[in-house]
């Protein structure tokens, strides 16, 4: 029978391929051997006999700083596998082992300021998905996930912004790494479960790999295949090929309880008591085929979890926290639609988070999630909320997500979310809905165009409830050309997504040109760029317009300096309260400013960066600081300390914005740790400290001591406000 869906299909398939670049033309291949005996997982590859008829993969390709030179020290990379584990073995020579660096012993500490080895494993050969595993010579486990290429992925740093996105580096496996250093460099064993993964559950064929590289006292990047510049290891379109595995059929199932006891005393009422509670809870995970997970968690707790980053916010508009807590971060990728921290379709802190970041109690919950084939993917989740305190209902949460991978980097998807209050206090009529399509189409192997286009539900609303948009980007080794238009009606309400703003089109274009500088003033490259954003309310009215010209000045030690001049308008159409006391009235407001930015070399034991912005704002005055400095003392301790500042002068007043962030860390290895994160911002006078000690074991599980402190300021420190200690242990039983 004629089916119109499956001929535009095939249509649209062949044109794709007559416009792809096949990655695997020239692509080289390394080939997995199959071993009796396991390894010894000791860091020490050389007089292994495991290793002895393993032949490596050997030539690796600078991308930084000599693009398409051969690497400046051998690496040799040996692959084999068993009936439970596969296994990487890695030598990776150095010429001078004294100026080996490593900067981090925590586990998925940042491998750009260190010496570091790292892998992708393409495992469903579709060329848009892998996952990440790297260490470096202080053996920390590294380990993500990696959707669409990397491409709309998280922010940067340790914690990732947003419900999904392209690099998911709080997703934790269950893996075991370790390293050694010698007289002739430094050498890393890894053994991955095969159960740890996700692959198709049909016969085996070849998988994607690629490895990485980094010298970091040359700023040198290496790969095994010869990478244009402007891509790194997650560009798995044009990894190498995995040859000889022979998977298991794997069945897996985890079960991972937790136990928990709190102890907080409130300082802020008149007769202080001290409140201890305790509570229990479990995950559940089982492999209902290689490549599809279920997931289950009974009165789910993230008392582990990190406390927010403190924002100031200087606008009208929503600020944006990211999500951290580990149960939502597994595949989220999968769940992503939309434009990360300004337009989101599911952002999963709606879900057990309130608007003030009070914890929502989590009653139980449950997603399955990963491949039903090789191209298509599948997400399901549902979440029941407890009621709080009688007034507030419980509510049921649900999030359904197809995708369907295309060739060339190309797909096409489907989203739907929905609540609806439960309970004896739930209401019928208090619900809302959302489906949205999404698209991206590759052309040829440069240019992407990708959109969406969503429509949301609820009771009693009227006026447009859509919201679309239109993407396009062109990426070179030279140039990277992006433009871009969204739309969101005025009753668009995506109640379990995020909206930074509401009603309003959107216009956005950047050019960004890339030079390769051979010898000049030391540099490496320089950047000039230039990129504009306009945001108009639905009449036409423009709120906001930027448009910002700089260039990046590189050098090869590091060192870095952004000169950049920026255009802006606000368009206030109602009056609103930017600081206590201080409004900005209506009207529009046209300003430059002056941008300076520079750091010195993050590799380095102790360095510092700064930005400075001087200009106008909304009629008035800015001036902004942005100071940080960074020291660590071995791969055990660091820290960072930053300030802000923001001194500002208006018409209706005048007001100085500080906000302080100072960050300890102390790795007696890579799984036992102490961390602390202490703030400040004036607006609030209050300073706040979170400090936690964890004992890991497989997969981010184990113990964990959780200390929490907020004091006054106005008080000169002394008055308490708040405290609480929390003690927390999961761990993790293999049942299958």
């Amino acid at each position: 029978m004629y089916s119109p869906v499956k001929a535009i299909s095939a249509i649209v398939t062949v044109f794709l391929i007559s416009g792809m670049v096949n990655p695997d033309d020239d692509s080289p291949v390394v080939a997995a051997i199959k071993v009796s005996e396991a390894p010894v997982i000791d860091g020490r590859v050389v007089g292994d006999p495991a290793w002895a008829h393993v032949t490596p993969a050997t030539e690796f390709w600078q991308t930084t700083p000599n693009q398409g030179q051969a690497a400046s020290e051998r690496t040799e990379v040996r692959i084999s596998f068993d009936d439970t584990y596969l296994y990487v073995g890695v030598i990776l020579h150095d010429s001078e082992p004294d100026k080996i660096i490593i900067s981090d012993s925590r586990r998925d500490a940042s491998l750009e300021e260190t010496d570091s080895f790292s892998f992708i494993l393409d495992t469903y050969r579709d060329q848009q998905n892998g996952f990440v595993f790297g260490t470096n010579p202080a053996g920390i486990e590294y380990d993500a996930q990696v959707t669409n290429q990397g491409e709309g992925s998280f922010g940067g740093g340790r914690q990732q912004s947003g419900s999904g996105g392209g690099f998911n580096l709080n997703w934790d496996g269950a893996w075991i790494v370790a390293t050694s250093i010698s007289e002739t460099g430094w050498s890393a064993e890894f053994a991955i479960p095969f159960k740890t993964l996700r692959y198709s559950s049909k016969e085996t064929g070849p998988w994607g790999i690629n490895f990485q590289r980094n010298i970091r006292r040359r700023n040198e990047k290496s790969f095994w295949v010869k990478l244009p510049r402007q891509y790194g290891l997650n560009r798995v379109s044009l990894a190498g090929e995995l040859d000889g595995l022979q998977t298991p059929d794997l069945r897996n199932l985890q079960f991972i309880p937790y136990a928990l006891s709190s102890t907080r005393r409130d300082f802020t009422v008149e007769a202080p008591e001290t409140t201890t509670t305790a509570d229990v809870g479990a995950d559940l995970k089982y492999s209902l085929t290689p490549s599809l997970t279920f997931d289950a968690t009974v009165n789910t707790d993230f008392a582990q979890v990190e406390i927010d980053e403190q924002q100031i916010n200087l606008d009208r508009f929503n600020l944006f926290f990211p999500e951290k807590r580990p149960f939502f971060l597994e595949n989220a990728g999968i769940f992503s639609v939309g434009s990360p921290a300004e337009v989101e379709m599911f952002f999963s802190r709606r879900i057990g988070i309130g608007p003030d970041g009070e914890a929502i109690p989590i009653l139980t919950g449950a997603r399955v999630s990963g491949a039903v084939s090789d191209q298509t993917k599948v997400g399901l989740l549902n979440m029941q909320m407890r009621s709080v305190d009688e007034v507030v209902a419980a509510n049921n949460f649900l999030v359904a997500r197809v995708q369907h991978e295309l060739p060339n980097r190309s797909a096409i998807g489907v989203i739907a979310t929905n609540r609806n209050s439960t309970g004896d206090f739930g209401n019928k009529d208090d619900y809302n809905r959302l489906i949205a399509i999404d698209g991206r189409l590759g052309i040829g192997e440069l240019t992407v165009v990708s959109g969406y286009l969503a429509r949301s539900v609820s009771p009693d609303t009227s006026g447009g409830q859509y919201a679309f948009d239109l993407q396009s980007a062109y990426v070179s080794q030279s140039w990277r050309l992006s433009a871009g238009y969204t739309e969101v009606a005025s009753a668009f309400n995506p109640e379990l997504g995020f909206l930074s703003r509401t009603a309003y089109r959107k216009v956005s274009g950047s050019i960004f040109k890339s030079i390769r500088m051979s010898d000049f003033l030391g540099l490496h490259e320089i950047r000039p760029h230039t990129n504009y954003r306009a945001y108009f309310d639905l009449d036409g009215f423009q709120e906001t317009g930027y448009w910002h010209l700089d260039s990046h000045w590189e050098w090869k030690n590091g060192y870095e300096i952004h000169t950049g001049v920026n255009f802006t308008r606000e368009g206030v159409k109602e009056a609103f309260e930017i600081s206590p006391d201080v409004f900005v009235t209506e009207g529009t407001y046209d300003h430059h400013e002056l941008a300076l930015v520079g750091f010195t070399n993050r590799g380095s034991r102790l360095s510092t960066g700064m930005r400075l912005t001087v200009g106008g704002i909304f009629g008035g005055d800015r001036v902004s600081t942005n100071n940080d400095i960074r020291f660590r003392w071995g791969d055990a301790f660091t820290t960072e300390f930053s300030f802000s500042r923001n001194d500002v002068v208006l018409p209706g007043g005048d007001f100085v914005a500080n906000l302080f962030r100072g960050r300890m860390s102390y790795s007696f290895t890579p799984r036992i740790y102490v961390q602390t994160l202490i703030q400040y911002n004036n607006r609030s006078e209050i300073w706040s400290a979170n400090a936690r000690f964890g004992w890991l074991r497989d997969a981010n599980t184990g113990l964990f001591v959780v200390f929490n402190q907020a004091n006054d300021v106005t008080a000169g420190m002394r008055e308490i406000l708040n405290r609480g200690v929390t003690l927390k242990y999961t761990h993790l039983f293999d049942v299958l």
